[in-house]
């Protein structure tokens, strides 16, 4: 462990020389060349097995990988075999898009965070289909979807449907994204004027592919840190009465107030990482007194160590998720979270 910390340390140092996005992408390419290759025996970690069954899905531990990451499924043999319990792919749309203009994704790497304008840049959900199809899983593989940025907020739920229809025999549980800031209005789908018509919709058409599959792939929303506690209560009542399985929180944050580096509040986009932890547990713990053990938890945003791990469990997540604390910690935070030595998750 303290070899691959320190290997990460020196890896990190020189990678950070190169923008962001350049960092991700040229990180990723290299990580799954290997894991594809004689080597993926020698460098693989053994996952942790402390095993959890939520929304009638066995997972190996509670620890998973947050969408955005992977959002075409270009890295399933290093992602699937670094020690996670699950992972998330997307967010994936109807049609590929660029995204919006680059530079969009800066590193606030004294406070350990991200600020993330990326837009839903994806190669389209056929492409990640046809990746699926041909990947041999040996965790459960969620999907993230979303819609593209040319369709109209009332007509949203045509894109998410598309999408379901695609990619549903391919998902061990399905994400609906609402609440990336960086597309225009989507967030205003957490909103009572639309939410209520949107996964009427969507759920009329998910029970429609789970019987035509005759599979059980469990429904999830993906909700902001930025909500008010009236529309948290409309969600929470929503999710109730359409009996959507889970609800991932949170999001990035459009709160700059969080971060001490006051120069950048000009910059577009998310917060993630260590400063998004609380704002995110303020809502995990909302969250839990509406809807009870009723609805599966995955708490999100902020997990840099295994004490903020244990934290968001303690307010009621059922699953993890991380992103940002790989970045900057590698995948030796993904052992010290789900380790053998003190408590496992």
């Amino acid at each position: 462990m303290e070899i691959k910390k320190i290997f990460f340390s020196i890896y990190k140092q020189l990678i950070f020389l190169l923008p962001p996005e350049t960092a991700h992408s040229v990180t990723l390419s290299m990580a799954e060349k290997v894991y594809k290759s004689f080597l993926k025996n020698i460098v693989s970690s053994k996952i942790t097995i402390n095993e959890r069954k939520v929304m009638g899905i066995t997972f190996p531990n509670m620890l998973g990988l947050a969408a955005g990451f992977d959002k075409n499924g270009d890295y399933l043999n290093f992602i699937n075999n670094i020690g996670l319990g699950f992972v998330e792919l997307g967010t994936i749309t109807p049609k590929p898009q660029y995204g919006n203009n680059k530079p969009r994704i800066f590193r606030v790497t004294s406070e350990e965070a991200i600020i993330n304008h990326l837009g839903f840049n994806n190669k389209g959900v056929s492409y990640l289909k046809e990746k699926l199809r041909h990947f041999n899983r040996n965790i459960p593989i969620g999907i993230n979807i979303g819609k593209n940025s040319s369709t109209p907020i009332d007509k949203a739920y045509e894109d998410y449907e598309y999408c379901m229809h695609e990619i549903f025999e391919f998902s061990d549980y399905l994400t609906l994204n609402i609440s990336s800031p960086n597309t225009l209005k989507l967030r205003e789908l957490h909103s009572k004027d639309y939410l209520d018509n949107f996964l009427k919709k969507i759920k009329t058409t998910h029970e429609k592919l789970s019987k035509r599959y005759k599979k059980n792939v469990p429904l999830l929303l993906k909700i902001s840190p930025d909500i008010t506690q009236e529309d948290l209560d409309n969600i929470c009542n929503s999710i109730k009465h359409y009996g959507i399985d889970g609800v991932i929180a949170t999001n990035t944050t459009i709160d700059k107030s969080i971060l001490k580096n006051k120069k950048l509040l000009r910059y577009s986009g998310g917060v993630s990482g260590m400063p998004l932890l609380t704002k995110s547990n303020k809502i995990i713990e909302s969250l839990k007194k509406l809807v009870g053990s009723n609805v599966a938890i995955i708490g999100c945003g902020g997990v840099s160590s295994k004490e903020a791990a244990l934290n968001k469990i303690a307010l009621g997540s059922d699953l993890i998720q991380l992103y940002t604390g790989l970045v900057y910690s590698g995948t030796s935070l993904i052992q010290e979270i789900t380790g053998l030595n003190n408590k496992s998750i």
